[in-house]
């Protein structure tokens, strides 16, 4: 009964537009207040506070959103998606097809979704409008190659997943990259079906010179420079997640300094952002370990695990539900908020039917990318509409048959684990 009175405060909280993080650390307060008292409640949040600022894992947060705001204002997304324009121009779909590569791209050495989106709406869309594509096609795949970032380590959202899930951070962004690169591949297709189905939808490019598609590959190479000081180091075992973040912040740090010159006011700003960003999470964090610690008091967690082992169904099918039920929320609540209230109940619930949980984070990440191009909350297709003043409405039926066919790679991922863990299984 407390419990349930506690979550109904939270979403009231919620519906009003308190920020996730506040509303998390008050509804738990409340909660352990209610249960075992104020000294209680005193002693939480002091052990707590501590204990969430101290844990090591949580220094790659701060380091690569640094590396992220000094890969936004490098130049890079601009070079990634002209070399992709460059190859698949004369493709049906092509340029379509380049801004879901350069989305990939530009995740791998970025790991937000809202940034991906902005800066892929500043760089490929007026491209691709520029060259006759229909603006809600245009519009619609932006959006989607966004959530990229997401995914594709390394993921700021993978990242607190780990943290609130306890698992090893390092094998979970790992885990990320075959799915990644079967999302933008399902991306490709898609634009590519769309732009043969109707020819107007995506004109083609002219022709670039084999010669000079050779040449603009030396623009990917700050791209793989960072790829392989963050995600391969930590596949090789060489450096954790940690020591590659802070790797990683350094190299686009060079690759910023050294491609134009730069006011101190402008470097002032680009790390007051990241550290702005950084401290937002770590209220998420504090809030979400505190909610944690009171559903941990009043016995819910094993009350929702021993209700469900229960029940006469196949865990399957309590799979399938709780992936509905997470698609559901993407609808209306941010992705870091869906993080930080469900994973401290689903990750013991889905560990004790069997599952592995670095899969399960992988799926939910991937469900909770649809989140943010599906209506009514979808922050992407808002972005993108800010950026193209294209009717919000016409990004989301733009973004439609991406969603039908992530739903399939949901599934893919669903029923071939082995996708998913085959990659960190081999590291060192």
């Amino acid at each position: 009964m407390i419990a349930t009175s506690v979550l109904i405060i939270m979403f009231v909280l919620l519906a009003c537009g308190a920020p996730i993080g506040f509303v998390l650390a008050i509804t738990g307060a409340i909660g352990l207040y209610i249960v075992a008292g104020f000294d209680a409640v005193y002693g939480v949040l002091t052990s707590v506070s501590h204990d969430s600022a101290t844990v090591y894992e949580f220094l790659a947060i701060p380091m690569f959103l640094l590396m992220a705001e000094f890969v936004l204002r490098s130049g890079i997304a601009d070079d990634l998606f002209r070399t992709a324009a460059a190859w698949c121009g004369r493709v049906p779909g092509g340029l379509g097809m380049a801004t879901a590569l350069a989305g990939a791209g530009f995740g791998a050495i970025c790991g937000s979704s809202t940034a991906s989106a902005a800066t892929l709406s500043s760089t490929s869309l007026p491209a691709m409008l520029s060259r006759g594509y229909e603006p809600r096609m245009a519009a619609g795949v932006v959006a989607i190659s966004g959530t990229l970032a997401m995914l594709i380590p390394p993921s700021i959202a993978m990242i607190v997943y780990g943290l609130i899930a306890e698992v090893n951070i390092g094998k979970l962004l790992i885990a990320g990259v075959i799915p990644g690169l079967i999302i933008t591949l399902t991306i490709m297709l898609t634009t590519y079906f769309l732009a043969v189905q109707d020819p107007r939808r995506a004109p083609l490019m002219p022709s670039v010179p084999f010669r000079e598609k050779i040449f603009l590959l030396r623009l990917v190479g700050p791209m793989l420079l960072l790829l392989m000081a963050v995600t391969g180091v930590i596949y090789t075992g060489i450096a954790t997640p940690t020591e590659s973040s802070a790797l990683g912040a350094l190299v686009a740090a060079i690759l910023y300094f050294t491609r134009a010159r730069r006011s101190f006011a402008e470097v002032k700003a680009v790390v007051e952002r990241a550290a702005r960003t950084s401290c937002m999470i770590a209220v998420i964090l504090l809030g979400a370990h505190l909610f944690s610690t009171f559903f941990a008091l009043t016995q819910t967690t094993q009350f929702i695990i021993g209700w469900v082992s229960d029940l006469p169904v196949a865990s399957w099918v309590i799979l399938l539900v709780l992936i509905v039920l997470l698609l559901i929320l993407g609808c209306f609540m941010d992705q870091m908020a869906i993080l930080v209230l469900t994973v401290p109940i689903l990750a013991p619930l889905v560990s004790s039917m069997g599952y592995d949980l670095i899969w399960f984070g992988v799926v939910l990440i991937v469900t909770a990318e649809l989140g943010m191009v599906t209506p009514p909350l979808g922050l992407n297709c808002f972005v993108v509409a800010k950026y193209s003043r294209t009717p919000v409405s016409d990004v989301f039926m733009g973004t439609l048959p991406h969603v039908i066919t992530h739903l399939i790679a949901v599934g893919i991922l669903v029923l071939f684990p082995i996708l998913t863990l085959w990659l960190p299984n081999q590291m060192n």
